[in-house]
Formats: structure tokens, C-alpha cells, sequence
């Protein structure tokens, strides 16, 4: 999953400095740090816009971290495609019956080191219920879940605790929810 192609240190440094200077510049923060620890899914809400990605992307140069993310295997082709496996794209393909749960459970259990990002909403467009795919996907990998967020009132794109799942949605989903009850997405009408 990882293509040297573009890993450099020289284009890494370029980009952290970048990605620091074009968040100063719109006025962004980052509070708090990704977990030290090896394996977990990261869920990012609320996702309402297509400039969750970059500003997602700027966090993790800025902090030197490595943050795998799913993505319609469409984006994956031709010149492209090399650069967003570099970026962290994993591609799927989301009109199969194909379990992605229990593929992405595998990949977890082959890793030493994963970290993949999921929007619990699924979409940037408004939904009634988040998809729970994450929610299965820390629990049959047996990694915790970290809540991250980008609040677009404050400016702020940040960590919160990490979320170990019992087994039990019905009790940890309301739990996880209610972290982002105050966090604003770029368009709140949608979230």
C-alpha cells in the first residue's frame, strides 16, 4: 500500500512546510496529536464538504503522519492513481457485494501499523443515520476507534479520546455521537 515513487524526504519536508503555512494562512489549528499507537480506525466528522480531503491531507503532512483513506476506485485510475495510493488511497469498489468489512479486517490483521480514516456519514450529503462499517471494522480487527474532527466554526481540526468498542452499538453509538454534538461541518444544514 505504499508506493516510494513520490516518498521522499525532500518532497515530505516540502510538503509538511506547505501544508503548515497554507493552514496558518486560512486561519486553521490543530489540537492535540494522532495517538501513539499502532492500529486503529480514525473517524472524521462531520463530513459535509469536498474540502474535508485537503484539509484532512494538510493535518497529516503537518504532523508527519501516515493516514490511509477509502476511496471509489474511479479516483485510482490513469495518471492519478499513483499519486493517491501515495496519499494514502485505498481503492474500492463500493457497488459490489464484496464485504468490505472483512476486507479491510484482514488488511488490519496483516498490518503491523494501520491507520484508516472513515467518514461515519458515508457521504458529504445529509444523512438520517451514520453507516456503521467503522464500528464493525474496529471491532472484528480488535483496534480502537479515535475521534477526530474538523470544526469549521472555530477553525479547528482536532483529536478527541480514543473510543475502545464493547461489541455493543446500540450502547457505544450514542456514546461516540454525542463527542460530535458541538463540532461543525463546512455546510451545518447537511450533518
Amino acid at each position: 500500500m505504499h508506493y516510494t515513487i513520490f516518498d521522499t524526504p525532500l518532497l515530505r519536508n516540502f510538503m509538511r512546510a506547505l501544508s503548515i503555512m497554507l493552514l496558518r494562512l486560512r486561519g486553521w489549528r490543530i489540537e492535540g496529536n494522532f495517538p501513539d499507537l499502532p492500529k486503529y480506525v480514525l473517524i472524521a466528522a462531520p463530513h459535509t464538504s469536498n474540502w474535508d480531503f485537503p484539509l484532512t491531507l494538510g493535518v497529516c503532512f503537518a504532523l508527519r503522519a501516515k493516514l490511509y483513506w477509502m476511496g471509489k476506485h474511479t479516483l485510482f485510475w490513469g495518471p492519478l492513481g499513483p499519486v493517491m495510493r501515495w496519499l494514502g488511497g485505498i481503492p474500492v469498489m463500493r457497488s459490489r457485494n464484496n464485504s468490505l468489512v472483512q476486507q479491510m479486517v484482514t488488511v488490519y490483521q496483516q498490518s503491523a501499523q494501520l491507520v484508516v480514516a472513515i467518514p461515519p456519514e458515508g457521504t458529504r450529503q445529509r444523512v438520517k443515520e451514520w453507516k456503521t462499517g467503522f464500528y464493525h471494522i474496529a471491532c472484528g480487527a480488535q483496534v480502537p476507534i479515535v475521534l477526530a474532527y474538523m470544526d469549521y466554526a472555530r477553525k479547528v481540526c482536532g483529536f478527541g479520546p480514543v473510543f475502545y468498542p464493547t461489541g455493543d452499538i446500540a450502547a457505544d453509538m450514542p456514546r461516540i455521537q454525542d463527542f460530535y454534538r458541538d463540532k461543525v461541518g463546512k455546510h451545518p444544514d447537511q450533518h
